[in-house]
């Protein structure tokens, strides 16, 4: 019978990778040396299991390497799942890592003469127009929104919107913009994600590698 390719686990790079590393410990997957060097040019990543692979990519892009099959599973904060909202993902384990919120913030000045239940439209500065319109529909209100990648904390001061959605999780980055958090949206943790077509092609596999996320995950 001829040898499978490799599985493929899509990772996301920074801070999500740095709260990772020690649960792929516990999992019993070992990456290669290079993997470390966040600097590395190299993408794809060989492991300790020969039949595992890692790619390391953007946030956001974990999702849509898994939803489309480029990989068999990844990573994904909660928030990015909400946003994109793919059919094909299955997340079977909450990792309890990334913990933050996705929340509304408005400059200071604006809070104590703002009445968020009197609004009908607001504009919103964010990279998560999808919910932030969910959000707001629930309650009424029609919201335009504004597609930033980042530095979103600029929009108010530079006079592109007064309000934006965002992750928050300190919050200094908004206090340094003179920025309030007024409401939370959604709390955010990642998740292990699973494409639905290959769990049941490789079911054996992959569901020996949930259930060691899941208890990696408990034991954490």
């Amino acid at each position: 019978m001829p040898a499978k390719d490799p599985l493929i686990l899509a990772l996301p790079k920074g801070r999500i990778l740095r709260e990772l590393a020690p649960m792929l410990r516990g999992v019993g997957i070992v990456p290669e040396p290079a993997f470390e060097d966040e600097n590395a040019r190299q993408l794809r990543f060989a492991t300790s299991d020969p039949n595992l692979d890692i790619v390391r990519v953007r946030s956001f892009d974990a999702a849509t390497f898994v939803a489309f099959g480029a990989a068999h599973l990844g990573v994904a904060g909660n928030d990015i799942l909400m946003e994109f909202d793919y059919p094909e993902l299955y997340a079977p384990v909450d990792l309890g890592i990334g913990r933050c919120r996705l929340s509304v913030a408005e400059p200071s000045a604006l809070v104590e003469e703002d009445d968020p239940s009197r609004w009908s439209h607001v504009r919103v500065a964010t990279k998560y127009p999808h919910i932030t319109r969910n959000h707001f529909a629930a309650r009424g209100v029609h919201a335009e929104c504004i597609k930033l990648n980042g530095a979103m904390e600029l929009a108010s001061s530079l006079g592109l919107c007064r309000r934006i959605v965002d992750l928050v999780s300190t919050g200094s980055t908004l206090a340094a913009n003179d920025l309030i958090e007024i409401e939370t949206v959604a709390e955010v943790t990642s998740r292990l994600i699973v494409n639905r077509a290959a769990l049941k092609t490789r079911p054996a596999e992959l569901n020996d590698l949930i259930e060691r996320f899941r208890k990696a995950a408990h034991a954490a």
